[in-house]
């Protein structure tokens, strides 16, 4: 049974998640974090920092990230622009060379049942600081 109950707020590091961006708001909960449910089936869970080569690669394989899309109060991301991005898709793009960085504070604990905790530091913008 799916239930919109939030899970516990937890990042991949085992601490309290914070926020990924109210500007554009983000979210599953569009709360501005990566927060996540079990109806959430898209695993909205990585906090990705835009780049034109992902948005372009988003949009290539049908997730049109960039155009702005005001039915559904959508804005269009830009590149610097932070985004609950699906955990699969952001597995994906790294896997094609064209991962994003993710800010590890801000990516869901359920993150970790779709891309491995190397894959997520090895793109986190922590390890560029």
């Amino acid at each position: 049974m799916e239930t919109t109950r939030k899970d516990p707020s937890l990042n991949v590091l085992g601490d309290p998640l914070t926020p990924c961006s109210t500007d554009p708001m983000t979210g599953f909960f569009r709360d501005g974090a990566c927060n996540t449910c079990d109806a959430d089936t898209g695993s909205h869970t990585v906090c990705a920092v835009m780049t034109a080569e992902f948005l372009a690669f988003s949009k290539y394989v049908g997730n049109d990230l960039s155009t702005p899309r005001p039915e559904y109060g959508f804005v269009g991301l830009k590149p610097g622009d932070r985004w609950c991005l699906c955990a699969a898709r952001f597995r994906q793009a790294v896997e094609d060379g064209v991962g994003p960085k993710v800010d590890l504070t801000s990516t869901h604990l359920r993150a970790l049942q779709i891309v491995p905790l190397e894959m997520l530091e090895a793109h986190s913008v922590e390890a560029d600081a």
